[in-house]
């Protein structure tokens, strides 16, 4: 029996052991796409305590507490600190199965030296524990990053932001990390948002654009993405229920635009027209920027009306969209490429049922600009397991060019999530050394060492083309 998540946690083989420890372990991180504020890095911010750290914002582990019947009020209520990371012990120490176990565990292994187990009977020894180590130096923002191994950090950022605080860590030297920006430019195109024509008001303010029509509202966007570029950004993201293709020429998206504009509700036929032209002539952008395009799709977001209504979104009440036909994905991208002017793109769902259908697209748009030009994402969110991820990992081995995966994100909130890296490493090394030691790949270290190496970091300095 292996003791709990020992030096080689996940790591079944020699060959698995070899490749994590000597190749996958000492690589650097780059962490392509998360939701952390540039605001808390540019101050170097320092947390008072562990649940600042661990609950505030992290709607997984608000959804588990739920789960297990905890009260709103040690969640997301009024409960002291203290409280709360009792509650969130008590529910941790019977997370059998679940993903948080392994990742909470190996948070408190490489950051505050904890190789025990945390549940109520250990809730007050950790609680001390961890907030005598978080008031140090060392276990500042900054330093929680630089001890992680990171080299790059791209947040996520609205194409209205002033990116104050990206230009604030680009000029201090002190900070060898780059932080850049990532276009997420979601809110110009919900145009069935009842806040929308609010939203155009703000983007029209900052990019000094009269936006009174579909065209003038590309002008505005492309303005600010001219701003972004020039803070190091070069990475969209789209957050989409799923990716449509539904054309229309361009006098209907202007006259849906126009009814927008006067007030009046569109149709969800208009709703995915104007979407469809606004995912065209972004990408189009993108293309011509050299911007890569992020696709995030298959969620149905904001499940519970009555704790949407009170709480917002981003609080835990998502799922999974089971609606995300591979025929319309694929003709979006295929209006792209008609042209000359399909960026590269990483494609990820929601549903993990899209893996096969993801792989199957990538290799329809494959060229030789880019080794794995369209990339089939990391396993997101719901799928941010160990399950998940080896069925990621498999699908696109048997259906793509595995070695030239971009590899893993956090996606996270949190400044102390960058062992997920690490829990990817290891279930990639040990698919790997499952293949070496079934006889299915050749045990030759050597190569073997350079693909973890490649997927681990290199081949999203490649892909990204980070000034690294």
């Amino acid at each position: 029996m292996n003791t709990f998540m020992n030096k080689d946690f996940l790591l079944e083989t020699e060959t698995a052991k070899n490749l994590f420890h000597t190749y996958a372990e000492p690589t650097p991180v780059l962490d392509y796409h998360c939701h952390i504020n540039p605001r808390e890095i540019a101050e170097d911010m320092q947390f008072q305590n562990i649940t600042q750290v661990w609950l505030g914002g992290d709607h997984y582990k608000w959804r588990l507490m739920r789960s297990a019947g905890v009260d709103e009020k040690y969640i997301t209520g009024d409960a002291s600190d203290q409280e709360k990371f009792f509650k969130w012990a008590e529910v941790l120490g019977n997370a059998i199965g679940n993903p948080l176990f392994h990742w909470s565990h190996l948070e408190l292994q490489r950051y505050f030296g904890y190789t025990g187990v945390l549940n109520k009977d250990t809730a007050e020894e950790v609680w001390n524990l961890c907030n005598e180590k978080l008031q140090k130096p060392s276990m500042s923002v900054r330093s929680l990053i630089m001890q992680s191994n990171v080299t790059l950090i791209c947040t996520t950022d609205d194409p209205v932001d002033t990116l104050e605080w990206h230009k604030k860590i680009a000029e201090d030297k002190s900070f060898e990390v780059k932080v850049l920006p990532a276009w997420r430019p979601d809110k110009a195109m919900n145009i069935e948002k009842p806040d929308y024509s609010d939203y155009l008001s703000k983007l029209a303010e900052v990019s000094g654009v009269k936006i009174d029509s579909f065209k003038s509202l590309m002008a505005a966007l492309s303005n600010r993405m001219d701003f972004f570029a020039s803070m190091g950004c070069n990475v969209s993201d789209h957050a989409l229920e799923y990716v449509m293709y539904v054309p229309a020429d361009d006098a209907e998206i202007e006259s849906i635009f126009a009814k927008r504009a006067s007030g009046s509700s569109v149709t969800r036929e208009e709703e995915l027209k104007f979407k469809t032209a606004f995912m065209i002539a972004v990408g189009r952008q993108y293309s011509k920027r050299n911007w890569i395009l992020q696709l995030h799709y298959g969620c149905k977001r904001n499940n519970n009306t009555p704790v949407f209504n009170r709480m917002g979104p981003d609080t835990g009440y998502d799922c999974i969209n089971n609606y995300a036909p591979s025929a319309q994905m694929a003709d979006f991208l295929d209006a792209l490429n008609s042209t000359g002017e399909l960026p590269k793109t990483i494609l990820y769902s929601l549903n993990p049922n899209d893996n096969e259908a993801i792989g199957t697209i990538l290799g329809c748009f494959q060229d030789s600009s880019a080794v794995g030009k369209i990339q089939h994402g990391s396993a997101w969110w719901f799928n941010d397991n160990k399950s998940g991820m080896e069925n990621q990992i498999r699908s696109l081995g048997n259906l793509g060019y595995l070695a030239g995966f971009v590899g893993m994100l956090t996606d996270s909130r949190s400044f102390v999530s960058y062992p997920r890296h690490e829990y990817f490493r290891r279930i990639l090394c040990n698919y790997f050394g499952n293949l070496v030691e079934n006889g299915e790949f050749p045990n030759d270290t050597k190569a073997l060492g350079e693909i973890v190496k490649n997927i681990s970091y290199y081949n999203a300095v490649k892909y990204f083309e980070f000034p690294l």
